[in-house]
């Protein structure tokens, strides 16, 4: 049994343009740009923990709420700020990077890398002794007189 085809016929009608612009319902496509989160400094976080402090003691009610609306902010945001300043200070609230911690500070893999080239240069010196070594030994065996050294050893 042969499968169905589609006819297609082209049509260039104002009319078809604007069908094909529809969406499944008949709603025209429309693309919105994607949100950006919004990245608070630590001044900013502090002006805003204090604003809400100044709510609170002022005793109105739902001016704490007011004022959250007001900077589009949500409650739980202002909570953790508080703690972070309650327990760190002002510094508790500076942004900080995401993601894993450096397992080292700067110094310390600065202290790691030139333990890793003394090591590699401690090689090469032994590498080099051996093989001067290794000639001493060929130039007795076949009886060479060897250069004067200037008492290097």
């Amino acid at each position: 049994m042969p499968k169905p085809s589609r006819v297609s016929t082209r049509d260039d009608s104002p009319e078809a343009d604007s069908r094909r612009s529809a969406g499944v319902r008949g709603a025209s496509l429309e693309t919105v740009a994607k949100g950006r989160r919004r990245v608070f400094s630590a001044a900013e976080k502090l002006r805003i923990v204090k604003a809400a402090d100044r709510c609170a003691a002022s005793g109105k009610r739902g001016a704490v709420e007011a004022m959250l609306r007001r900077e589009g902010l949500y409650s739980s945001l202002l909570s953790r700020w508080r703690t972070q300043f309650g327990a760190y200070g002002s510094e508790g609230l500076a942004v900080k990077k995401s993601g894993r911690k450096p397992k080292f500070t700067e110094t310390e893999r600065r202290n790691a890398e030139l333990m890793k080239r003394n090591a590699e240069l401690e090689r090469k010196l032994h590498v080099a002794n051996v093989l001067i070594s290794l000639q001493k030994k060929a130039h007795e065996l076949l009886g060479l007189a060897l250069p004067e050294s200037d008492g290097d050893g």
